[in-house]
């Protein structure tokens, strides 16, 4: 999806770091907190500047510009909280595929509200025994008259408890692994679920914890046939294509931000830190590890805008994108190790910054597809699949 209009993005950046230093910055301890939320009013602020359309089509109130300026933004955020700055990346993706591949009435229905944000959604996919191998959803929709009577177990669906709208993947044939799934917009009550035909468990996780995950129970949940993303069954594997790629490279942004919040405070305590009457700076192993850590954070922004600006070219960016996440996640996770390491007994404490972005670097080689994955998509790229 090309950007529709010429976009200065150092300014984008500096005014987005204003906002998340501002806004976002002081709550996000406070969000690490087992029992803490995002605000509301964080959401609306965010809705009004524009963050959560900023790839939507201007003709449904989006800001039409493209998976750099989304990158931008997202790296900011994530700076200052990893849980709020991925809260525009489900909008964004389910926005995307609604204004590519849903009906007319799903696009009039959803689009508008979601790319301001008066909607958020959240992501139904992942199952019990179906992770990064999602032909294998065991979720069933059966149509019955005009409606889909869905049963079967999610889990790890983040924001679910808030979002107006689940983004649901379902079997709804058993013809094959692949053409047999379909994707169903679920609506549901922001703050809560539908007990008993749906109900949710939060999972409890060691980082991530301003956007909360949850087990979802689908007990024969009635769901309007017209919610079916584009009418037709069977198509979920097209729909979802391009909004994998999208995610992906939305994902590496978001590693590329807690690296450099990380790495941030790592500099910042070499330099004040005294250890055996000189700044821990002065230690030729502390700078060879800062200069590593800010090396790969280079290296992972620019994989990550090269697959931005593929996306925004309209073409295809699947490698560009695996490659992107791929790196910037195992990155990340390094680096807040590494910041980590650098503070010494000082970052080990549970409520030192450095110790939250440490716990919060656990989730990248694993979520929207796990490192492995992403070397699978690389390898695929480069030599197609076996032929045994």
């Amino acid at each position: 999806m090309a950007a529709a209009v010429k976009i200065d993005y150092d300014e984008l950046r500096e005014a987005t770091r204003e906002f998340a230093d501002r806004e976002v910055a002081p709550i996000a301890a406070q969000l690490d907190l087992e029992d803490a939320r995002i605000p509301i009013d964080l959401y609306e602020k965010m809705g009004k500047i524009g963050y959560f359309g900023i790839m939507a089509p201007e003709e449904y109130g989006g800001l039409g510009l493209g998976a750099r300026a989304l990158g931008v933004v997202t790296e900011e955020l994530c700076r200052a909280s990893l849980s709020v700055g991925s809260l525009i990346q489900r909008n964004v993706v389910t926005g995307s595929i609604i204004a590519h591949h849903g009906t007319e009435d799903q696009k009039s229905r959803y689009a508008p509200g979601l790319a301001s944000g008066e909607l958020q959604s959240a992501s139904a996919g992942t199952e019990p025994n179906a992770g990064s191998d999602a032909a294998n959803i065991q979720t069933t929709a059966r149509r019955d008259g005009d409606h889909y009577i869905v049963k079967g177990t999610k889990q790890w669906c983040t924001n679910a408890d808030v979002a107006d709208v689940l983004f649901l993947y379902v079997r709804t044939s058993d013809t094959s692994k692949h053409s047999g799934l379909s994707l169903l917009l679920v609506d549901k009550p922001r703050d809560g679920f539908l007990p008993p035909k749906l109900d949710g468990t939060h999972l409890a996780t060691a980082g991530y914890r301003g956007m909360k995950s949850f087990q979802l129970y689908f007990d024969n949940l009635d769901v309007p046939a017209d919610n079916l993303v584009g009418g037709e069954e069977g198509h979920a594997f097209a729909q979802l294509m391009a909004g994998y790629e999208i995610a992906r490279t939305g994902f590496a942004f978001r590693c590329v931000g807690l690296a450099q919040a990380a790495y941030e405070a790592a500099v910042r305590h070499a330099e004040e830190r005294v250890q055996f009457d000189k700044p821990l700076k002065e230690f030729q192993a502390v700078r060879f590890r800062l200069a590593d850590m800010r090396t790969q954070i280079e290296a992972a922004r620019a994989l990550a805008t090269q697959a931005a600006e593929k996306l925004d070219s309209g073409a295809r960016a699947d490698l560009e994108a695996g490659m992107a996440k791929l790196f910037a996640a195992d990155m990340a996770h390094k680096v807040c190790w590494d910041a980590l390491y650098i503070h010494g007994g000082n970052g080990y404490a549970i409520d030192a910054p450095v110790n939250r972005y440490w716990r919060d670097s656990g989730l990248l080689p694993i979520g929207e597809g796990t490192s492995d994955i992403q070397r699978e998509i690389i390898a695929r790229s480069i030599v197609g699949r076996s032929t045994r």
